[in-house]
């Protein structure tokens, strides 16, 4: 395929606006428990989800769009159309110079775990499928430089495998899950059989399955009461990325991987370099173990790079280590709207992040991966 830039941004986020579920679902069914934005009393505005607030920092995320980034918008009148409306989107992708944007959602959860943790799945089913064909009514239909990625109802899982064939067949080219959804209700442990028709479906389609960093907030420290809005964000975007390690271990290790040869999986908003670090020591922990006596064919390095792939956006040291990643492995990403995003300054970022790398790598890690995996033409 011939691209204008030459850049694919493999996690980016879409800005629910406050129709997507009103205008979808049935007032006269859900009534107040339909995904809303409700205004208090001092006039600032927020998201409410079956009734209740959700953990949004403020009404959107749009920090990349805003003079001061670590603003925190409180109205809805105060968001920048770049943040919710796809034509205005796809002219601040031409200002960074990105010619794709894989697309993960914001109030449904970075990993969809705000609506997996709904505990009535009829609403929990009506909330992915309005935010499901919303993403391809207003979002992938404007243009095909827009790559949609589903949400599905975590369980049970014949509705979870409905959900992802119905669409995909829409047009979705990637399948979004936490990653440990048993924090969220109660549901089996992700490594059980339970689980089988998830992998399999994923893998008979060709999407890729997506465990988007965040999702899974037990494995995360919390931020201290006495930190300021600014330090808590900056403790929160930290620990974010590296709270997959735990995600990450499990599936080098609990042989999904093995057992689905062909599923292909994203860790989203990982960046680099603490992911060479386990992915050695997964090898080094694994052979003195002894996991090959019990059955395992492959190292962890291997499986992964076989199946697996991370992001970077920021990472300049840490693509030093790719190696042992593999640069097949990488995506890039511009992290748009968030307000760690390089936009849009993203092609002078790349500039300084793939100094000393060759030309083919940079190529694979800047869009040939992510056009093969998410199979964009």
């Amino acid at each position: 395929m011939k691209l204008k830039y030459e850049m694919i941004s493999a996690d980016d986020h879409v800005q629910e606006h406050p129709e997507v579920w009103t205008s979808r679902l049935s007032k006269a069914k859900w009534g107040e428990r339909i995904p809303q934005i409700a205004r208090t009393s001092d006039g600032s505005e927020h998201w409410m989800v079956d009734g209740k607030p959700i953990a949004l920092p403020g009404i959107a995320m749009a920090g990349a769009a805003l003079a001061d980034r670590a603003r925190t918008l409180n109205r809805w009148d105060e968001v920048p159309p770049a943040i919710f409306s796809a034509p205005e989107r796809l002219k601040a992708m031409d200002t960074d110079g990105v010619d794709y944007s894989v697309l993960y959602p914001s109030v449904g959860g970075l990993a969809g775990e705000i609506f997996g943790k709904l505990e009535d799945g009829d609403l929990e089913l009506a909330c992915v499928q309005a935010y499901n064909d919303w993403l391809i009514d207003e979002w992938a239909s404007v243009s095909p430089r827009f790559v949609p990625q589903c949400l599905v109802p975590i369980w049970p899982m014949e509705r979870t495998v409905a959900e992802i064939q119905r669409a995909v067949a829409k047009g979705h080219k990637g399948v979004i899950y936490p990653a440990s959804p048993m924090e969220l209700r109660a549901v089996p442990h992700i490594n059980e059989p339970a689980y089988d028709p998830l992998w399999a479906t994923c893998q008979e389609l060709g999407v890729p399955l997506c465990f988007h960093a965040g999702g899974s907030a037990k494995i995360q420290m919390r931020p201290g009461d006495s930190f300021t809005p600014a330090v808590a964000a900056a403790f929160g975007g930290v620990i974010r990325s590296v709270s997959s390690v735990a995600v990450v271990a499990n599936f080098l290790l609990s042989r999904v991987l093995d057992r689905f040869p062909k599923l292909k999986v994203v860790f989203a908003e990982s960046s680099l370099g603490w992911g060479a670090y386990e992915i050695e020591y997964a090898d080094y922990q694994s052979a003195a173990d002894g996991l090959p006596s019990e059955g395992y064919a492959l190292k962890p390095s291997e499986l992964f790079q076989r199946q697996c792939y991370f992001t970077c956006w920021y990472d300049r040291r840490s693509l030093g280590v790719r190696k042992y990643l593999g640069s097949h492995n990488i995506l890039w990403s511009s992290h748009f709207p968030l307000a760690s995003s390089s936009w849009p300054n993203s092609r002078r970022q790349a500039e300084l992040s793939f100094a000393g790398v060759s030309q083919e790598e940079k190529r694979l890690i800047q869009w040939e991966n992510a056009a093969k995996l998410y199979s964009l033409k």
